[in-house]
Order: structure tokens, then sequence, then C-alpha cells
């Protein structure tokens, strides 16, 4: 950060602006946290974390706490200067109580508490109050440690000296309000996660994240020195990487700055995660813009150079240079331009020009310094420009074939009669004899059924020509019909509710996870906008003269009788092996009826997780794989062997 921003500047009430009351949140909390459901519950604590995380991004805090206790109430601790404590100028109340009941008032609009923030709205302390059964706040600065609480969004005590304190900060304590949450239990792996992520972005900060609930209490030091390098480090560690440490360059402007660390492996995949004031910027925007084109430029100029790609060869495409690429920009600027108040697109036409020069001038330096380095990337890009053309002209060659035939869709496709997307659902069904039983059972106005056979092809280490090439894949792709990869359109979608419908064994899970890969891979906005869904198929049935229900595990049959009443030795239990087991009828009362299955959405929560997951999972290495297996063992419940 330049010497500016982190420069010793005034933080009191007249920086404190208001822009309007608090209204409706209570009524409408998912405009200001997204949903009540686990989500928004996380959505809590991410808020009051992003004022800590603001205080160290203007220099003031290098340490912050947040525990989960036993009572599963969040406190979140920090030591920067501590929230403006004296009467506000306009409200006439404590600053302190204007931050936490007044939507839209903070430091963040204009005044100079804060060159750089994340949290630019100015909802974060009011939502979480309005949001909670209570909140507690203390502040420590001037000398004395100040309190105020507050009962679902009102204040209930003044502001109060406790006490008396050398340190600054200010420490929260809050408990999500039940009627407002359908879930209060916080969950310590997806918390662990974002505060990984927030500790790779700010080098230097500690953020301890303390589980009091378990007998024997978790606590999680995040602390590194590498910054972003460390980040890519982490995101890596199950891969082959092609150079043993990550290409690193910084660049500031102004009051802007920019840091990208990058490292190639030898995955099919790209990776690059963009950030603008911590936030994660899901949908790109300039900087992003002006990485990809600045690298593209960059390994096109040093092949030509080196004669590496020949005088009468094309360039090579941006999607060559970027193959098994690793890599996170970050950007803090004054005044960032989010497109929507979901902020995840970044707007600002000076960074793109600030991120260009900045690979232009330090990667170009890089690949002159370090020409074994270059060579490794060089021989991946052009590896996967040939891959390109081959995967090209097995599409060409798909296309022409399917204009010579009298239908584009695959024979085994029994299709649906609605021609709207949105109300068009398409089952993929593992085997002939489950896929003749589901399209007897189905509703031919809205729902297809897609037999496949045999086990497809691993995506995670093919390049795109291989799967052109692959016959159990090409009828998924040509049934849904919106491409793959860059060509992939997610407007041509034939349905809207893509069900993965496979047994529940060993074989059906693997199968499942094939697809899964296949589509976070290569149709990903299918998983990022909730396309995809995973049937829940029965394991038993149970009859008692004429009554008959199903159930899905072994626990849910002993419930269920006992709740009858029955003896055990009364009933039939019958379990099933495979989906083909079921006639027509019960795979349609069972797992396809809308309003009597159970269909799991698949929900993409963090792209960084789900990355090492499949990498972990369906990845040549087998030592993490062995590992993953071996931690996560316990956590199987239904395990068909």
């Amino acid at each position: 950060m330049s010497e500016d921003t982190n420069s010793k500047m005034s933080y009191d009430e007249s920086q404190i602006q208001v822009l309007e009351g608090l209204e409706a949140v209570r009524k409408r909390p998912g405009m200001y946290i997204g949903s009540t459901s686990i989500r928004g519950l996380h959505h809590l604590v991410y808020e009051i974390m992003d004022n800590s995380i603001d205080e160290a991004l203007a220099g003031y805090c290098d340490e912050i706490e947040v525990i989960i206790n036993k009572d599963n109430t969040i406190t979140n601790k920090d030591n920067g200067r501590g929230i403006p404590v004296g009467i506000h100028p306009k409200m006439g109340i404590p600053t302190v109580e204007v931050v936490h009941t007044i939507l839209h008032a903070g430091g963040k609009f204009g005044g100079e508490g804060y060159k750089v923030s994340g949290g630019l709205h100015g909802v974060g302390a009011s939502v979480v109050n309005a949001l909670s059964e209570f909140l507690e706040v203390e502040v420590s600065r001037d000398g004395k440690i100040y309190k105020q609480r507050y009962e679902r969004g009102k204040p209930v005590t003044s502001l109060e000296i406790i006490g008396e304190s050398d340190r600054t900060g200010t420490k929260t304590t809050f408990k999500p309000d039940p009627e407002i949450f359908e879930e209060t239990v916080f969950d310590f792996e997806t918390l662990l996660t974002r505060f990984r992520q927030m500790a790779f972005l700010n080098k230097g900060i500690t953020i301890r994240l303390i589980d009091e609930r378990p007998e024997e209490r978790v606590v999680k030091n995040l602390h590194y020195e590498g910054g972003i390098i460390s980040f890519v480090e982490y995101m890596n560690r199950n891969k082959e990487v092609i150079h043993p440490r990550p290409i690193y360059f910084e660049s500031a402007k102004d009051s802007s700055y920019v840091e990208i660390a990058m490292q190639y492996n030898d995955s099919y995949v790209e990776n690059i995660y963009s950030f603008a004031n911590n936030i994660e910027t899901t949908e790109g925007g300039t900087h992003l813009t002006g990485f990809k084109s600045a690298i593209t430029k960059v390994f096109n100029d040093y092949a030509r150079k080196y004669n590496i790609i020949k005088e009468s060869d094309k360039n090579l495409m941006g999607e060559d240079v970027r193959e098994g690429i690793t890599a996170v920009i970050s950007v803090k600027l004054r005044e960032p331009q989010f497109e929507g108040q979901t902020k995840t697109k970044l707007g600002n036409s000076e960074i793109r020009g600030l991120v260009e020069n900045c690979v232009n001038e330090r990667l170009a330096d890089f690949l002159e310094e370090n020409p074994s380095v270059a060579k490794a990337i060089l021989d991946k890009c052009v590896n996967a420009a040939r891959a390109r053309e081959a995967a090209r002209k097995a599409r060409e060659l798909t296309r022409r074939k399917s204009a010579l035939e009298t239908t584009t869709l695959p024979g085994k496709l029994a299709d649906c009669s609605e021609r709207d997307p949105s109300k068009c659902e398409i089952y993929i069904v593992e085997g002939d004899s489950a896929g003749g039983s589901a399209k007897q059972g189905r509703d031919r106005k809205f729902q297809a059924i897609l037999p496949l056979w045999g086990k497809m092809l691993n995506v995670e280490k093919a390049r795109l020509d291989k799967v052109y090439e692959n016959e159990k894949l090409m009828p998924v792709i040509t049934a849904l019909g919106a491409s793959i990869g860059d060509d992939f359109d997610i407007s041509k979608l034939r349905y809207h509710k893509v069900i993965i419908m496979a047994d529940a064994d060993v074989d059906g899970s693997h199968i499942r996870t094939l697809l899964l890969t296949f589509f976070y891979r290569y149709m990903k906005p299918l998983v990022e906008e909730g396309h995809i869904y995973i049937a829940q198929p029965p394991l038993f049935k149970v009859t008692k003269g004429k009554e008959e229900f199903y159930a899905y595990n072994e626990k849910e049959v002993e419930k269920t009788i006992r709740e009858k009443n029955w003896r055990k030795e009364d009933c039939s239990i019958q379990r099933f092996k495979g989906l083909g087991e079921m006639n027509p009828e019960q795979l349609w009362n069972t797992t396809m009826n809308p309003d009597t299955r159970a269909i799991l959405k698949v929900e993409l929560e963090d792209a960084v997780a789900a990355d090492e997951i499949f990498t972990i999972l369906m990845g040549d290495k087998v030592e993490p794989r062995k590992e993953f297996i071996t931690s996560h063992a316990k956590m199987v419940t239904n395990l068909d062997v």
C-alpha cells in the first residue's frame, strides 16, 4: 500500500455520515444478507469481520479473533482504533449507537476514516444488530472501555463506561435471532475457509478462529507472511506444478494498488481468482480483463522472439496461455465501482490499465530472467493450442455428422413435449434397465430421460479434444444443447433442471462424481446458477399388510416402524440394490414425482474449496485422496458395499 494510504489520519465523530434510517431489515432480511438460510447466518459473521478487516486495510489492526461460543453466539474482537463513542454531531446520540441502529451509517462514505474499504454500503453492524436476538458491543479507546447492549436492533442500555484500558479495539458479541433464521448453528469449516482467504489477502495480519463448543476447544491461527503467494501455493498443493515458486509482481499508482501471484500446474483447467478490496469478484471485471489480455500478449511476444512459435503459425489464444494456471489478482483502491449491490464485478476503467502495465513489464522481465521456467510454461501453452485445434476439428466433425442425421438429439434420449426450458427437466440415468423404468414412469410433458451405460471419461485428466471423442459424454452435451468450455451458452440450455439419477452404491457414487466433475470443469455456469440436482432414490420398501412406505436409510426404517407401533418381524423389508429393481410406478412415486420426491440441489458455495475437492478426488495424486478418505471416513452415513 502507498504511504498515503497508511498515514495516520483522524477518525472521530465527524467521520461517521448518516444516509438513512434503519427500516425493514427484519421484514426483508434477504435484501441485506441474501437469505435466512445457513448461508445468510454465516453472512452475519462476515459483516462484522469485514469491519475489522477494513481497520487492517487502513493500517490500524493486525489481530482479529472470532470465537464460536458454547451457546452458539459469536464474538469478534480486533485491536483496531475502536468505533467512535462521542455524541454524533447530527444525530445527538453516541456514535457507536448510530453505527448499530441506523442503516448506511459508517466511516466509508467519503470521510477520511477509511482510504480503502470492503464494507462499502455501511450496513454491516446495523443489519447484524437488527437480525440478532441480542448484540453487545465493547469499545476500547481513549483509555476507557465502553459497553452497550441491543435486542433485536434496539438499544436496551445506554452507553456505559465499564472499565479502563490502555488498548484500543472493538469487541462484538451477538446471537442470531431464531425468529429470523432457519438454522442458527454455525459451521466451523465454513468460517475457517472464509477467514483463511482473508488472511491470505492481507499478509501480516493474524486471524484466530476458536470453537468453544467441542469438549476440547479448537483453535486455528491463520497468518501468512507470503500473502497471495501463499494462497497460490495452498491451492496448488495437491497438484503437480510446472515451476517451483509462484511468479509474483505488484504495482501502485495514486491510491490504487495491485498484486498478482500465478503458478502453472499440469492440469488442463484455469483457476483465476480476482479480488477488489478483499471482496471476491466472482464475475471478474476490469482487473481480470487486464490480466488476461496482458498475459496473452506477453507470452506471444516471448514465443515469437525466441521462435517457439513459427512465423507461419497463428498466435496462441487466451485459453492456451491460461491452461493449468492458478492465479490470484488482488487490487485495492479508494473508490471501487461494483456492478450491482452483490459486488461481484469491478467496473473501474483505470484499474485495467494499471494491471496491464504491471503484467506487461514484470512478467516480460521474469520470462527473460528465467528462461527454463518460460520454456516449461510455453511448451504447455503450445500443446494446449494443438489440443484446441484438435477439439475444433472434432467439434466440426460432430456437427457435420449431426447435420446429416434426421435429428440432432441422441438416439437414447426420450425427450419431453414441453418446449419452455424453464419448465423442463432431464434425468440422466445410470443403466439401460433403470432408464427403461424411468421412461415408462415419467411425466412425458416435462420430463426427459437420457440413459447412460458404463463409466465415462474422467475429465480431470483429459483435455477438451478427448471430451469430444468420448461416446459417453457426447450424448449429454448434445441433449443439453448449450455446448461446453468457452463455447458454453447457458441461454441455449434445453432443460433448467438437470437431475443425476444413479444407484445408491459405490458405482453409482462414482458415476455421480464423474458427471459432477464434467459439469464443474466444462459447464460451470450450470453449477453456479443452480441447474444441477441429485436424485434421492429410497434404499428400502417396508410393507405390512396393505400399508407400505419407502425409506432412505436404516434409521428411517427403524423410526417409522417405531412410530407406527409395528413389530419388525411382522414387516416385509425390501432393500433395493439398484434403480432397475423398481417398477415404473415405484420410481415415479419415490424419485420422480415433484410432489413427493427428494432431490438435492448442487450449490457452489466456495470455488476454491470446490476446485480442491475435485482435484483431490479425481486428480492424479494418490496421497491427498487417501488422506481425504481417511479423515472423512467417520462422516460417512450410508455406504453400500
